[in-house]
């Protein structure tokens, strides 16, 4: 088996002198979150509650008008959205924000926003 040579860091930018520094292994895994979203339309009074594991290609999707659902109200801005790791736990807080009670909680939770745009 065939050894290989550590790198080296300088230590002194002056001098140049170098000592021998231990290689580290870094493992960097990709992090995947889900993504439950609220679009508001821009000249429509609408909200949309919405789940989605790329958040920029959906918002684009809804904006220009692929998305049979929110078609008609396009365009949206984004007013707030939570990421979750786990698939189960983002399904079911879009359930909840879709109901009646949820769509109370985010009024609530929106409160500054909704009555900063009605200004």
């Amino acid at each position: 088996m065939r050894r290989m040579a550590s790198p080296k860091a300088r230590t002194d930018g002056k001098c140049g002198m170098y000592r021998m520094v231990r290689p580290v292994c870094i493992i960097i895994t990709k992090v995947k979150f889900f993504y439950v979203y609220v679009l508001k339309s821009i000249n429509h009074s609408f909200i949309y509650v919405g789940f989605t594991a790329n958040l920029r290609v959906r918002f684009i999707e809804h904006n220009n008008g692929e998305e049979l659902s929110t078609k008609h109200y396009a365009p949206f801005e984004l007013i707030h959205y939570e990421a979750y790791r786990n698939i189960k736990d983002a399904k079911r807080r879009e359930l909840y924000l879709k109901s009646n009670r949820g769509r109370t909680t985010l009024m609530t939770m929106l409160k500054s926003y909704f009555t900063m745009s009605q200004i």
